[in-house]
């Protein structure tokens, strides 16, 4: 029986990750969750699975998620919230030895320079839950890390794909979170129309395999059947498959290694015969730009690009500002920075400039 924690338990990860348990109640056992400011979900499920141990993070702070996480009840620590909130509680879950399910890919975009030599040093497990880089972990399973040539990211292409620039200006919110194949929160339903998630998913990965940012490609992929792919030096290329739906990935890395039956339907490929792949327009998605330009410069840059996005994404989905804004504002945000080398101070204090001059030029 494993024993969970699951920080931010009232968001779409969060909500699955508690199916999951649903569905393995013999496997897995919740015994902590957080949430940002939901408390009267958080109290529901809390009551469902018998969990005394839970923190609001808007009310009781940094210091008692950083507790939860390095609880010695706690098996594996599901970090899920939004934002480097997630940072200080995957480092303190690191040192404790904790066994890490990664959902909150701003933990590695931001600081994955400090966290992953850190997990190596300590010996802690971290295995991802986004369906792209699960896939790239289960097919780099049994490889050394000479023998691969590339990681090939697939990408839904978002609700605009085949878009220009030039019509992309007036869309409104319900459109960006239109998604054709994913059910998701918003922020990330936002990042999936500007492409930046694809781009926060590249640093990630980037940092979870220790593969230079130039090795790692994006396709976009409509249907979101063919989760990613590896590339080895023989040419061989592996992929794994499946229907979009979080809850396997989550089931994988929670339980990694073992693989155990469950309630999901299975795919078959007579299911879908006909997958297709296509090259990302990066003239009209400057989000993928952006963010390989700050994996290549690395240091603080990645920080700053991750905190101006999420301000600027979150001021679209308040209608603030019109589409296009969100990677203009990225891009300003970090060419007005000067990085330095990642430090836990550096970066926490890039992420708050990033945030307010950010902010400021949303007001102004």
């Amino acid at each position: 029986m494993l024993r969970l924690a699951v920080l931010g338990s009232t968001g779409s990860i969060g909500r699955q990750t508690l199916d999951v348990v649903r569905d393995l109640p013999d496997r897995l056992q919740v015994v902590a969750l957080a949430a940002g400011r939901n408390r009267a979900t958080l109290d529901e499920q809390a009551r469902e699975f018998g969990v005394a141990n839970t923190v609001v993070f808007e009310e009781d702070g940094m210091d008692a998620l950083v507790q939860i996480a390095a609880d010695p009840d706690v098996d594996v620590v599901v970090v899920s919230v939004a934002g480097v909130v997630g940072l200080l509680p995957t480092l303190a879950a690191i040192e404790a030895g904790k066994h890490i399910a990664l959902a909150s890919k701003e933990v590695l975009v931001a600081a994955g320079e400090i966290v992953m030599p850190l997990a190596r040093e300590k010996g802690a497990l971290i295995t991802p839950i986004d369906s792209e880089h699960s896939a790239l972990f289960q097919c780099m399973l049994g490889s050394r890390p000479d023998q691969i040539d590339r990681l090939i990211l697939t990408a839904s292409g978002g609700p605009f794909r085949g878009r220009t620039a030039e019509s992309l200006g007036a869309v409104t919110v319900d459109e960006a979170l239109a998604h054709p194949t994913w059910r998701m929160g918003g922020k990330i339903t936002v990042d999936s129309a500007t492409l930046m998630n694809k781009g926060l998913e590249m640093i990630e990965a980037r940092w979870l395999f220790d593969v230079p940012v130039d090795q790692i490609d994006v396709v976009v992929h409509p249907q979101s059947i063919a989760h990613s792919f590896v590339k080895f030096r023989d040419g061989s290329v592996l992929g794994q498959f499946g229907w979009p739906n979080m809850r396997l990935p989550i089931q994988y890395a929670l339980l990694y290694p073992e693989r155990i039956p469950n309630q999901l339907p299975p795919w078959n490929p007579l299911d879908t015969p006909g997958l297709t792949f296509e090259a990302p327009d990066e003239v009209t998605f400057r989000a993928l730009g952006l963010a390989r330009h700050a994996a290549r410069v690395g240091g603080t840059l990645p920080c700053v690009l991750n905190a101006a996005n999420e301000e600027a994404a979150n001021a679209f989905l308040r209608r603030e500002i019109g589409f296009l804004a969100i990677a203009d504002l990225v891009e300003q945000a970090m060419e007005a920075h000067r990085p330095t080398a990642p430090t836990l101070d550096s970066l926490l204090a890039a992420d708050a400039w990033a945030r307010a001059t950010t902010l400021e030029s949303i007001r102004k």
